[in-house]
């Protein structure tokens, strides 16, 4: 299928690996100008020069972090009038919330709900103007299905989703939809950080806490990271714009609901 997104410009937030790094790869193949961001200027500029040379797209490079204004201001000046906006930024640590003080806390909205949202002020009006705009924030399963150590992300990433509840509505008949994708496990460092220490108490090394938990999924293994980057490229195409508000899942069956 031809996405139809050929020659737009887009921005992929904390890109230079994981699932960021996926779908600035899927976005690629299409055609897009993609600029990516990091706050690793090494990484990031291999991670630009693999997709170059596997897409023969046009990559540039962001450096900086996200979550500050210095950071955001950096991708907007490399691509100040993107059609389309990948928002993601990596989670907070987990833990206890009777640990995490007010700065913990700040942090982790400053990362998973402000950001996405300051990002999409700057560039939302500019789609609109040219009617034209895909808006995909990469959030979590923990949004459907709440993860108990993970605090700090549900709360962050929920109230993400609540305002993007209301604004897509009012976004969309100038057809510039936005959208959530909600990981489940996939296979990826991230994912591999969040299970030392389940590891450590159950006195299993990493690697056989990860084989535990990929037969524990009903899909019997985690998510490779192409397959969201793909989902994440149809939510961008021309031929998604009738769909906006939503939470896509992308878990392998995790959640068991209905809804």
């Amino acid at each position: 299928m031809d996405l139809g997104i050929a020659g737009r410009r887009a921005i992929v937030c904390a890109a230079s690996k994981g699932l960021g790094k996926a779908c600035a790869m899927a976005l690629a193949r299409e055609g897009v100008a993609v600029t990516i961001t990091a706050r690793t200027a090494d990484l990031l500029e291999a991670t630009a020069e693999e997709i170059r040379k596997a897409t023969g797209a046009t990559v540039t490079t962001a450096v900086g972090d996200i979550a500050t204004e210095e950071g955001r201001a950096a991708a907007l000046a490399a691509c100040p009038e993107p059609d389309i906006l990948v928002n993601n930024a990596g989670g907070p640590p987990p833990g206890d919330f009777r640990d995490w003080d007010r700065d913990e806390w700040i942090r982790a909205l400053d990362a998973n709900m402000l950001a996405p949202i300051f990002l999409i002020k700057a560039t939302v009006d500019g789609m609109i103007d040219r009617k034209f705009g895909r808006i995909v924030n990469i959030t979590s399963g923990s949004v459907k299905s709440p993860i108990p150590h993970l605090g700090l992300s549900n709360g962050a990433r929920t109230g993400l989703t609540g305002f993007i509840a209301g604004l897509s509505r009012q976004t969309v008949r100038h057809n510039v939809t936005i959208n959530n994708l909600l990981p489940g496990p996939f296979e990826t460092d991230r994912l591999r950080g969040t299970m030392v220490g389940s590891a450590k108490a159950a006195g299993r090394s990493i690697d056989e806490e990860m084989d535990l938990r990929r037969k524990q999924n009903p899909a019997g293994r985690f998510g490779d990271p192409a397959e969201f980057g793909a989902a994440c490229a149809f939510l961008c195409s021309a031929h998604a714009g009738f769909m906006t508000g939503q939470n896509m899942l992308l878990d392998g069956g995790s959640f068991s609901g209905t809804l």
